[in-house]
C-alpha cells in the first residue's frame, strides 16, 4: 500500500503523483455526522485545500456513506457542488466507490488520494486498493501540501482540468441515450483536430503531456520544458501539438510529436496522445499527418516504440497505420511506415492545421 500518512522509509515521492482527492463526508469535509445533525459546521481549511488543489489541476471527487439527496442537497448549500466530479454517496463499500470514479475520470488508481476521518474506511479501501494513497482527515492539512500533490507546472489547461471533465461526463451521458451507431454519434460532435508546431508557450502542457500520458505514449520517455524548447527551437526537429474541440467545449492540448529529419528517413522518436480522447477516433489523425510530412519531404519514415507494459494500444495505433517492425533490441522497436497509401482522417473529424 502506498501511504504518506504513515511512511516506511521510501522512495522520493513522484511530484505530482495525485490527480483525484476522494473524500468523505462526515468529520471530514464537514465536522458532524449529517443524518444525525443537519446543522454540520463545513471546515474552512478543507475548503481551502480543495479550491488550491482544483487550481492547480487536481480533481476532486467524493466517496460517502451517506443519504445522496441530503448530502448532495449540503455540498450545493456550501457552494461545494461544482467541485466534484462523479461523487459516489451511497451505503455501499468506500473502495468500491473509488473503482467507479477511478473507471469513469479513465485514472489509474494509483493517481487517487482518500482522506476519510474513520481508520475502518481507510483500511478497507487499503485492503481492497492498495494503489490508493490513504490520508487520515487529522493529518491532511500537511500531507496535501506535500509534492505528491503539487503539479510541477500549472498550466491554463490545469485551471481547467474540471471543467474538461464535466464536460466528458455529459458527452457520456449524451451517447448513453444516443440511438444511433458510434460513428454517427462522433459525427453528430462536430469534432475539429487541429495540429500546429509548438510555440513556447505549449512546452508547459507539453511536459505535462509526456509525464502523465501512459496509454498512448509511443516510448513513455518524458522530456523537460527546457528539452521540448531546445527541440522546438532545432532546425533538425519539428514538434507539433494537436488539439481537439468539439461542440461541448475543449478537449484541449491531446497529442504530441517528435519528428527528427534526417536522409533517407525521419525519425518520429515520441508520439503520443491523450487516454481522454482515445474513444473518439482521433488516435491516427496526427500519425497520418506526420506521415505526410515525411512523404513530401521526399524521405521515409522510421519510429520509435518502446513496450511500456501500458501501450498497448499506441502500438495497435502504429499497426492500424501502416507500420511494421523493422528491427528490436529488447523492448525497444525500430518501426517502418509505408507512405504510399496514408489514411485520411475520419469523416466526422475536421482537420485544421497551422503553419
Amino acid at each position: 500500500m502506498t501511504s504518506l500518512v504513515s511512511p516506511a522509509p521510501a522512495a522520493k515521492p513522484v511530484q505530482g503523483k495525485i490527480k483525484c482527492v476522494v473524500w468523505d463526508l462526515d468529520n471530514t469535509v464537514w465536522d458532524g455526522v449529517l443524518l444525525e445533525d443537519g446543522d454540520v459546521r463545513l471546515r474552512p481549511w478543507v475548503v481551502e485545500h480543495v479550491k488550491r488543489l482544483d487550481a492547480m489541476g487536481v480533481l476532486h471527487s467524493v466517496a460517502s456513506k451517506n443519504d445522496h439527496e441530503a448530502a448532495m442537497a449540503k455540498l450545493r448549500e456550501f457552494g461545494l457542488d461544482e467541485y466534484f466530479l462523479f461523487p459516489r454517496i451511497s451505503w455501499n463499500a468506500k473502495s468500491a466507490s473509488i473503482g467507479q470514479i477511478a473507471q469513469k475520470l479513465n485514472l489509474g488508481l494509483d493517481a487517487f488520494a482518500f482522506v476519510d476521518d474513520q481508520e475502518f474506511e481507510r483500511a478497507e479501501v487499503a485492503f481492497a486498493l492498495p494503489q490508493v494513497t490513504t490520508v487520515d482527515i487529522l493529518e491532511a492539512d500537511e500531507v496535501l501540501r506535500r509534492p505528491e500533490f503539487a503539479p510541477r507546472f500549472v498550466t491554463d489547461e490545469s485551471a481547467q482540468r474540471r471543467g474538461m471533465y464535466f464536460s466528458q461526463l455529459a458527452r457520456d451521458d449524451v451517447e448513453a441515450d444516443f440511438a444511433g451507431t458510434g460513428e454517427d454519434f462522433l459525427a453528430s460532435l462536430d469534432l475539429r483536430f487541429t495540429i500546429a508546431p509548438a510555440r513556447q508557450e505549449d512546452l508547459q502542457r507539453a511536459e505535462e503531456l509526456t509525464v502523465r500520458t501512459n496509454q498512448l505514449n509511443s516510448t513513455g520517455r518524458t522530456y523537460s520544458y527546457d528539452e521540448l524548447d531546445a527541440l522546438r527551437s532545432s532546425d533538425d526537429h519539428v514538434l507539433l501539438v494537436a488539439s481537439l474541440t468539439d461542440k461541448f467545449g475543449s478537449y484541449g492540448k491531446i497529442g504530441l510529436a517528435l519528428l527528427e529529419k534526417g536522409t533517407p528517413d525521419w525519425r518520429l522518436n515520441m508520439m503520443l496522445m491523450s487516454c481522454r480522447v482515445m474513444s473518439r477516433g482521433v488516435g491516427t489523425v496526427l500519425l497520418g499527418h506526420v506521415m505526410g510530412l515525411a512523404r513530401a519531404a521526399g524521405a521515409g519514415l522510421r519510429a520509435d516504440f518502446v513496450e511500456t507494459g501500458r501501450n498497448r494500444m499506441m502500438q495497435i495505433t502504429y499497426a492500424f497505420s501502416g507500420f511494421r517492425e523493422v528491427s528490436r533490441e529488447g523492448s525497444h522497436v525500430v518501426l517502418a511506415a509505408d507512405l504510399a497509401e496514408i489514411q485520411e482522417p475520419p469523416g466526422y473529424v475536421t482537420l485544421e492545421v497551422e503553419s
